[in-house]
């Protein structure tokens, strides 16, 4: 091996799901490229659901935004021996989400997918009406978040069924109950910003910031919505726990597990 072969960085084959509804998917399938493409090793195939199973079974790292797009019982086995094997998987804003509308009008959240909210470690139930809140840091000599100061962003509140033990680095406190969910009423309280959910050798990192929006996303059930929402997207801190998070996912070694 030649001095340049030896310091050669190997390839890193990365996963991006990014599909779904009422939110901008486009925006942040974009701006997830763009950080990803900052490290030339690291080689990237889109997907919008989870589907593509030979492509999961041969990621290095997986990184997913949607919302209501929930894995086939294959796929989720598959993500389960992937992370159970060493895999890191960064899991962004509504990955964790099932929702359904119901002839009340009101949004329910079923229990369809057990194993998939187990590997995630949440399920989404509700949130309040989007408005400032305060992100604090739950462990902050932690490399994910060390440095990290109180933030406060505007964005979605994650109320959240909790799955397992979940290491804790953000929280905030909710004061407010969801609007137009079922399962409201509990909403207050302390919620997990971001934690870690380890399975095996491998892990899940959530992080629940991330809402986007803009003028076409709810159709067809409103033709128009009025404005383009960013919510964190808008926050140098946001991007800098993306980074954060896009190198912890390269921590596993590129090609086992």
């Amino acid at each position: 091996m030649n001095e340049s072969e030896a310091v050669r960085p190997p390839r890193i084959n990365c996963v991006l799901i990014c599909g779904g509804v009422w939110h901008d998917m486009d925006f942040a399938r974009l701006e997830l490229l763009k950080l990803l493409a900052d490290d030339p090793a690291v080689r990237t195939r889109v997907f919008e659901n989870y589907e593509a199973l030979d492509a999961l079974r041969d990621a290095d790292i997986l990184i997913t935004y949607t919302c209501d797009v929930t894995p086939s019982l294959a796929a989720q086995e598959v993500l389960r021996d992937w992370v159970a094997a060493g895999g890191r998987w960064y899991a962004l804003h509504g990955t964790n989400s099932v929702l359904r509308l119901l002839s009340t009008g009101l949004w329910d959240a079923p229990r369809w997918a057990p194993l998939f909210m187990d590997l995630l470690g949440s399920q989404f139930l509700s949130h309040p009406p989007i408005a400032p809140y305060t992100v604090t840091v739950a462990d902050p000599d932690h490399p994910l978040v060390s440095g990290i100061t109180p933030f406060e962003t505007t964005d979605e509140l994650y109320h959240l069924e909790r799955h397992g033990d979940l290491h804790v680095l953000l929280e905030t406190e909710c004061t407010e109950e969801g609007t137009g969910f079922v399962e409201a009423a509990n909403a207050p309280g302390t919620h997990p910003v971001m934690y870690i959910k380890s399975h095996g050798h491998g892990a899940v990192l959530y992080n629940t910031l991330g809402h986007c929006r803009g003028h076409y996303d709810l159709q067809p059930m409103l033709d128009w919505w009025p404005t383009v929402d960013r919510c964190a997207w808008d926050l140098p801190v946001f991007y800098d726990l993306l980074k954060r998070g896009i190198d912890w996912t390269k921590q596993r070694v590129p090609g086992q597990g």
